[in-house]
C-alpha cells in the first residue's frame, strides 16, 4: 500500500505538468519581468475579462517603480550595513537555535521507531493548521517565545522519562507522546 500511496502525489505532479502550459502568464510577470504592456493587458482580459483595466496596470507600474529605486545589497554589503545590524542578529539567533532545539534528533530517531514517522507527519500536519490559525492571533514574537518554551519543557519532560523507563513499562509510551508533543511546538513555534 505504501508504494501506491507515494505513488499518488506523482499522479497529481503528472496533471500540474500537463496543464500548466495551458494557463497565462502573470500580468506583473509580463509587465515587470518582460516589460510587454501589450501582453500584460492581454492577461489581464483572460484572468478578470473585458473592462478598463488600466488601475490595476498603474499599480503594477509602480510596483515596477519601486523595485528599481530599491538596491539590491550583496551579502558583505548586508553585514556592514548598520541599519540592518539587528534584523541580521535576530536572523541569526533564530537560525541558530533551530538548529540546537533538537528536532533533527527527533527527524533521525523517527525511522528507527514503527509508525513514528507517521506520528510525526501527523503531527507536523497539525502545527502547520495550528500556526496558521495562530499566528494572526499572537504575532510570531510570541509563538516563537512559547515554541521554545514549551519545546523546553518537553525536552526535560523526556529527560525524566527517559531515565524512568526501566522502573515502569508505560514510560516508553509517555516518551513517544512527548516526541509528537515536542514536534508540535517545533512547527508552532520556530
Amino acid at each position: 500500500l505504501w508504494p501506491w500511496l507515494l505513488a499518488s502525489s506523482g499522479l497529481s505532479a503528472l496533471v500540474q505538468l500537463v496543464i500548466l502550459p495551458f494557463f497565462p502568464d502573470s500580468p506583473s510577470y509580463l509587465l515587470i519581468q518582460k516589460g510587454n504592456e501589450e501582453a500584460c493587458r492581454k492577461a489581464i482580459r483572460k484572468l478578470w475579462g473585458e473592462g478598463d483595466h488600466q488601475a490595476e496596470i498603474d499599480d503594477i507600474m509602480k510596483e515596477k517603480a519601486a523595485m528599481t529605486s530599491t538596491k539590491t545589497l550583496r551579502v558583505l554589503e548586508v553585514i556592514k550595513e548598520r541599519s540592518l545590524r539587528w534584523q541580521l542578529y535576530i536572523l541569526m539567533t533564530v537560525m541558530t537555535t533551530l538548529q540546537l532545539c533538537g528536532i533533527n534528533a527527533v527527524e533521525f530517531e523517527e525511522y528507527l521507531i514503527p509508525y513514528a514517522s507517521l506520528g510525526v507527519g501527523l503531527c507536523e500536519c497539525l502545527s502547520s493548521i495550528l500556526c496558521s490559525t495562530l499566528i494572526d492571533r499572537f504575532g510570531r514574537k510570541v509563538l516563537l517565545w512559547g515554541g521554545y518554551t514549551l519545546m523546553g519543557s518537553v525536552l526535560a519532560l523526556l529527560t525524566m522519562t527517559l531515565s524512568l523507563q526501566h522502573q515502569f513499562f508505560w514510560m516508553h509510551y509517555f516518551s513517544v507522546i512527548l516526541i509528537f508533543l515536542f514536534v508540535v511546538f517545533y512547527g508552532i513555534g520556530p
